[in-house]
């Protein structure tokens, strides 16, 4: 989680020109206030933040802070919650009107519960916006989370809410933090179908994890009919990333961020809510990816081929003694074999697919073969 992923990201950006496009505004945030926060979170577990983030000596490992994966430091609950205000400000922009799309490449911070941080996660950024929407009219959100993890913190939040659906492809819980995200939840009594979980096997690649993202997130949404698209872009499905076991590219991570935004405009008027999350090569990874998001976005897409540009591995090598990527594309065709085209039965990827859409299609008048 190293700020220099944002920072490398932020400068591969704007030397590509994407923050300099027309229609492209690039607002700051503040520090959410401690009523926001306390939409999706107790005001004890607040408290406890704020508690540490004044002094780093006082641990509370009974709600996360302290841990190995959620360290507390000076200024942490000011940190979090500016990441709060930004998603959720893009999500007011977005259900305003005065933008079609919004992007925070510093949210996503998917595994924060109600009352204990977790997964480097403080603050759920992610539950606040779609909380936010849902105060401010919006009768149906649908919340598409292809980060390497399951999205656990944004399911819990609305696991029993039916203007929610959450969609989580992620590698399986089996061999992955947090453990979680099996077919079979589909979510609470009153809003069965409100979640589906694609557990995919170590290894997965392009052709696998693309067939996924489309045989189970694209039809759901669909279905759904929400009013918001928010879609979370954890990169950290890259095989290089040294957290996890997939083997996705830079160009099917690009290919993802444009089906989402091409799915916003079909169901939603374009309303759409982008998050970045997990990635944890910090150089070759992160900034690609989440400069393709912001390209996509911003309806300036960077073709794949495109060089990276000179000052910005410059930069790279001045900061950190190494070379940075020579292009923007890890030169993959980034394909997939489509579900209507058959089910393999033999193909572990493809079982984990089936096992979802049985779980959850029916719940929304889909058939779980064909649809």
């Amino acid at each position: 989680m190293d700020p220099v992923r944002l920072d490398l990201t932020a400068r591969l950006a704007r030397e590509l020109g994407l923050l300099d496009a027309p229609g492209v505004v690039v607002a700051g945030a503040g520090v959410a206030p401690d009523a926001l926060l306390e939409t999706v979170h107790d005001r004890e577990y607040v408290t406890a933040v704020r508690r540490v983030s004044a002094d780093p000596r006082l641990v509370d490992l009974q709600r996360g802070l302290g841990t190995e994966d959620d360290p507390v430091f000076a200024g942490m609950h000011e940190t979090a919650a500016r990441v709060v205000a930004a998603t959720v400000d893009s999500a007011d922009a977005v259900w305003s009107g005065e933008c079609t799309h919004a992007v925070n490449v510093a949210g996503g911070l998917h595994h924060a519960m109600r009352d204990r941080a977790s997964g480097f996660c403080v603050y759920n950024d992610v539950s606040a916006a779609i909380q936010r929407l849902l105060d401010a009219g919006a009768r149906r959100v649908a919340y598409v989370d292809v980060d390497v993890h399951h999205g656990d913190g944004v399911e819990a939040a609305f696991w029993n809410d039916p203007r929610v659906l959450t969609v989580s492809v992620h590698e399986s819980g089996r061999t992955l933090f947090p453990g979680t995200g099996w077919p079979a939840d589909v979510g609470g009594p009153d809003a069965q179908g409100g979640a589906a979980n694609v557990a995919l096997p170590a290894g997965t690649g392009d052709a696998g994890w693309l067939r996924a993202v489309h045989a189970v997130a694209v039809p759901l949404v669909r279905a759904f009919e929400p009013q918001v698209l928010v879609t979370q872009h954890g990169c950290d499905s890259h095989f290089l990333d040294p957290l996890a076991h997939l083997a996705v590219s830079v160009d099917a991570q690009r290919a993802v961020a444009a089906t989402l935004h091409d799915l916003a405009h079909e169901v939603c008027d374009g309303r759409w809510v982008a998050t970045g999350g997990g990635g944890y090569e910090l150089v070759d990874v992160v900034p690609r990816s989440w400069a393709h998001l912001l390209g996509v976005a911003a309806h300036a897409p960077v073709a794949p081929v495109v060089p990276v540009p000179p000052d910005w591995t410059a930069h790279v090598a001045a900061l950190l003694g190494r070379p940075g990527p020579a292009r923007m594309t890890d030169g993959a065709d980034a394909r997939w074999q489509p579900w209507e085209a058959g089910c393999d039965p033999a193909s572990v990827v493809d079982q984990a697919v089936l096992a979802t859409r049985r779980a959850v299609f029916p719940l929304h008048g889909l058939d779980p073969w064909f649809d």
